[in-house]
């Protein structure tokens, strides 16, 4: 069990207006992936071929038939969708500490002391090249949401950081500067994440 020191922004990599369900996030995180010399990673276990997953369904769909990454629970603590709702994935009490329980697989490094906040989307289509690039794609309402929960984290833990995924990783993902827009709300600067 370690302190919690960090809440981290992310975007599901979704086109502008797609809607994100919990199915989904099933398929994407907890799919099995395909592992050098054939094995699979399933559930967290790690499997000789996709002959040998066991016989489970994910989504409605045979487990053998999906490509995921292989987890035994997801990336994201909340997913915010569109419409500004808030959808918990992983449960997790207020205390200071992130228990083993409330861990999630969103930031290589920091999951043991962070929570996750996924808001749905991140990709607009560049009409030029005619593919999905990284954009802030929040709407009005995911981003009064957004705002409300981070200053609620904040009200909470008044030792968080506020950080981007892009900051621990070389992804594109939340496709915005976090540490911008916790300056343009107004956050104290204290709580903003700079890679200390």
């Amino acid at each position: 069990m370690a302190e919690l020191a960090y809440l981290v922004i992310h975007c599901s990599a979704t086109p502008e207006g797609r809607r994100v369900t919990l199915g989904d996030l099933d398929e994407w995180h907890k799919g099995p992936r395909d592992l050098k010399g054939g094995k699979v990673k399933y559930n967290g276990k790690v499997y000789d071929s996709r002959e040998d997953l066991p016989d489970e369904k994910l989504n409605g769909k045979y487990i053998e038939n999906i490509k995921g990454r292989g987890w035994d629970r997801y990336g994201y603590s909340d997913l915010l969708h569109i419409d500004g709702s808030l959808e918990n994935l992983t449960p997790f009490n207020q205390d200071n500490n992130v228990d083993p329980w409330e861990i999630t697989w969103g930031a290589s490094g920091v999951n043991s002391r962070s929570r996750h906040l996924c808001y749905v989307g991140g990709l607009r289509e560049e009409v030029i090249d005619d593919h999905w690039e990284a954009a802030d794609t929040r709407t009005d309402r995911q981003l009064y949401s957004m705002e409300v929960y981070v200053r609620y984290m904040i009200l909470r833990h008044p030792k968080i950081k506020i950080a981007g995924h892009n900051q621990f990783s070389s992804k594109a993902c939340p496709s915005f500067s976090v540490s911008e827009w916790c300056r343009s709300i107004g956050i104290p600067e204290k709580n903003i994440y700079n890679g200390d």
